[in-house]
């Protein structure tokens, strides 16, 4: 199946539309993915795939700016086959879309090599500018999967999985003056600190925006500024950055 996007071959700034390439066992899912991103601007999917081994003759056959493979599927799934594409089309970013926020899944295919981990109950809108985003460089991650790979971090560095003031929750500078407080030690204000702490458990922009009273326009302005303050890339750099000063 191929499906070609309203926009044709360009998106609505007359730049380039992104090539996507669907995999997913699941015949009715991946037919639907592909139909739902179709239709959004700037996006042409220009083909499916229905397993790993399929995905990487279609990637090299295709040249997909992105692909969003699914995670477990038979033969060759979706982790080993990020793999097999760095070396085969290693122009084509991947992001995994699936059911399953597992951390094992979550930190094997990081370490293969793919560029996001989405879950597939996102809005097909969302899904279509994390694709953008993807394209243009910007690691996409579902918030379950941020607190995934978090989890799988402490434990790698021997950290307890707790917050800083808990029983055990022994976080780097969390007996020093001010460590842990928002504000203490790092170039933001409160209210972003409070921001990135909310970012770094998992939380939406519309969960942060419920919780701390603002809008969701007021949120996204905070983690934008929150990002180029602090030289960071994305909501991973962020959480990670918060984790490693006290802020969790």
């Amino acid at each position: 199946m191929t499906t070609t996007g309203t926009t044709g071959t360009t998106g609505t700034t007359g730049t380039p539309a992104v090539r996507v390439l669907v995999v997913d066992d699941q015949h009715l899912i991946r037919e639907g993915i592909a139909s739902l991103l179709g239709i959004q601007p700037g996006i042409e999917v220009v083909g499916t795939a229905v397993d790993g081994a399929d995905a990487v003759q279609k990637a090299v056959e295709l040249a997909p700016d992105v692909v969003l493979m699914d995670v477990r599927m038979p033969g060759m799934d979706g982790v080993e086959a990020v793999g097999v594409l760095r070396g085969r089309a290693p122009n084509c970013r991947v992001v995994m879309l699936t059911t399953f926020d597992d951390e094992e899944y979550v930190v094997r295919a990081l370490q293969a090599g793919a560029g996001g981990y989405l879950l597939k109950d996102l809005p097909s809108a969302d899904l279509a500018d994390a694709v953008r985003l993807c394209h243009a460089g910007v690691a996409q991650l579902d918030p379950a999967a941020t607190a995934r790979l978090m989890a799988a971090l402490d434990r790698q560095e021997g950290r307890p999985g707790t917050r800083t003031g808990e029983p055990g929750g022994g976080r780097p500078g969390a007996g020093d003056s001010g460590a842990g407080r928002p504000g203490a030690g790092h170039p933001l204000s409160a209210r972003e600190a409070e921001v990135l702490r909310l970012v770094a458990d998992g939380s939406t922009n519309r969960e942060i925006a419920s919780q701390l009273f603002l809008s969701e326009g007021t949120v996204k302005n905070h983690i934008s500024r929150i990002l180029t303050r602090l030289g960071l890339r994305d909501r991973t750099q962020a959480a990670i950055y918060a984790r490693d000063h006290g802020l969790l």
